[in-house]
């Protein structure tokens, strides 16, 4: 006799194959029987109680940007379904790799009307690579074993809508999923490849080399081809953390997620080797005449945000160590150290403003705490808005750390879902959320879930009591601050309420405090500073130098955005090659 065992167990036993060992979500009637089957497994995989589906499937979201496997989220039909959007729109934007699990009304009240009853298939078709209902209870093992293949696959969104009958139906005890036999193969640089790009190094006079996620894992080679060809690094702010900050030729990103070096580098450089990335901004930031190499394993993004001259289809780990292995040590570069010398000079000032005691507090000095207490394994997930410029600007981080935002779809809120998914995933890693007070409003009723599980995050709340990224917006567009003065909110009290620890802070005395106790803190954390409502300095638009601009604009510059203290930026790059 045929061995048989329930529809939704064998699913489940599909996901544990693949190795997924928790999900996110809340349950309901149209996904009790899948329910069932997490019950019945609930040894290997966790189900994680969330408070909104929204920051579930951020969390899924996040779980594959931080450790590169499948996230899994849920929700029940109707709204438990629709409230997944935000963080499916964003694991299809940063293209990773999510399951989602949706429920369904019974086969039976299927196209009748039915209570929460929609049609969910048309609903997900745009966020996703891969969409099915399951017709059969023998189906739904192996459809949701597809649906992984297709996430992993294309790095993107798979979903899978169950009727609530199936799961709890036997079927014949028989189907094995494919996990085990899932390879990737990376295309491989061609000789002739790795010839002409030393071909054009050698005959430009100011290169510079831009990185994406894509060197993920190269970071040594990284370091080790800029220096030996004199060539400072850029990056997109996804991929913070690939060259450690301390690497004297990191200048980081351009756009408005920048830092002053990086600006001025690309807007000169005649030859940018842009590896494995997809920056949406390269044709704005990037000086428009230079030589333009790509390099990456995905030929659609050859040409899509700026004219390519020499397009590489090949992984850029294995194209960096081809051209270490061909390449030769070049001399000693004006144009390079003039870039080391201008990132020196950036990062004087940063020094000089993380020791600042003024109030209302600067950002610089809790970046300072942060970087002080931080472990050299930290996980850092960053909300979006100015607190993104912060920390691409002032976090002091190094490969064996992590740096993830909502990058593409830049939604706020991305923060504090992202922490609960780090600690999850690497329990004995310290974790930080850094959000601004708008966005962790959005989210901060998962604080109880961070208390629940025990979860020891530090939660750091910038609170200014604006959309001050898109108040930035209207002033560059010439509009009136209008939409975007938020009411104050005592995040500590918040905290508390949820069960967690909180700290208020307005002054420097109470920022050390709160940040020696974060430290060695066992529970959540949250850390409410209250800042100053300036805006991050715009470095993409400076008015400093005296000889591009007058002193009455440098004056009407340094008074919008109190940048007194900016008087070393008067120094560019053209100066120090000078």
């Amino acid at each position: 006799m045929t061995k048989t065992i329930k529809s939704g167990i064998a699913m489940a036993k599909v996901l544990e194959d693949w190795g997924v060992d928790h999900l996110y979500g809340i349950p309901g009637g149209s996904f009790n029987s899948s329910m069932d089957a997490f019950f019945t497994e609930r040894e290997k995989i966790k189900y994680i109680q969330v408070r909104h589906e929204e920051v579930g499937a951020i969390a899924a979201s996040a779980d594959a940007k931080v450790t590169g496997k499948l996230g899994v989220t849920f929700g029940s039909a109707g709204p438990g379904a629709t409230h997944l959007f935000n963080g499916l729109y964003d694991a299809k934007m940063d293209h990773v790799p999510v399951l989602a699990l949706i429920g369904q009304v019974g086969t039976a009240t299927m196209n009748s009307d039915y209570f929460q009853e929609m049609n969910e298939n048309p609903m997900f078709t745009d966020v996703s690579v891969y969409n099915r209902t399951v017709m059969t209870a023998e189906q739904l093992p192996s459809v949701v074993d597809q649906a992984i293949r297709h996430a992993y696959k294309e790095k993107g969104v798979a979903v899978v809508t169950i009727p609530v009958d199936l799961g709890w139906q036997d079927i014949p005890d028989t189907f094995e999923s494919t996990a085990a036999n899932y390879r990737v193969n990376l295309p491989q640089p061609a000789d002739k490849d790795i010839d002409e790009i030393l071909r054009l190094l050698k005959d430009a006079k100011r290169p510079i080399i831009y990185i994406g996620q894509g060197t993920r894992g190269a970071s040594e080679e990284v370091q080790k081809f800029a220096e030996m060809y004199q060539l400072p690094i850029t990056s997109s702010a996804l991929a913070k953390s690939i060259v450690p900050d301390s690497n004297p030729a990191y200048l980081a990103s351009a756009g408005r997620v920048a830092t002053k070096p990086a600006i001025e580098a690309l807007a000169v450089a005649d030859l940018i080797l842009f590896m494995g990335s997809d920056f949406p901004f390269a044709g704005y930031f990037f000086n428009p005449a230079a030589k333009f190499v790509q390099v990456d394993i995905d030929s659609s993004k050859f040409g899509k945000r700026h004219h390519v001259d020499f397009p590489v289809l090949a992984d850029v780990k294995a194209t960096l160590t081809g051209l270490i292995a061909k390449g030769e040590k070049q001399p000693a570069s004006k144009w390079y150290q003039a870039n080391l010398a201008n990132n020196k000079n950036w990062h004087d000032w940063i020094d000089k403003m993380g020791q600042s005691t003024k109030t209302p507090m600067r950002v610089e000095p809790i970046f300072k705490e942060i970087n002080r207490i931080a472990k050299k394994d930290a996980a850092f997930l960053i909300d979006v808005g100015n607190v993104t410029i912060d920390s691409l600007r002032f976090l002091d981080m190094n490969p064996k750390q992590s740096f993830t935002t909502s990058g593409w779809f830049a939604t706020m809120g991305y923060a504090l879902p992202g922490g609960l998914a780090a600690q999850l995933s690497f329990p004995e890693r310290q974790v930080f959320t850094i959000s601004g007070d708008g966005g962790f409003t959005m989210v901060a009723q998962d604080l109880v879930t961070m208390a629940k599980y025990h979860l020891p995050v530090i939660n750091v709340v910038l609170s200014n009591d604006s959309f001050g990224f898109i108040k930035a917006e209207q002033d560059d567009t010439k509009q009136s601050h209008y939409g975007v003065d938020i009411q104050s909110v005592d995040f500590a009290k918040v905290a508390e309420g949820y069960g967690v620890k909180g700290f208020k802070v307005t002054n420097h005395d109470e920022l050390v405090e709160a940040f020696n106790f974060a430290k060695t803190a066992t529970e959540p954390v949250v850390i409410d500073v209250k800042i100053a409502d300036e805006r991050p300095i715009p470095v993409e638009q400076l008015k400093l130098d005296p000889k591009k601009f007058s002193q009455t604009e440098i004056d009407e510059f340094n008074q919008t955005y109190d940048s007194f203290d900016l008087v070393p930026f008067s120094k560019t790059l053209e100066d120090f090659q000078a």
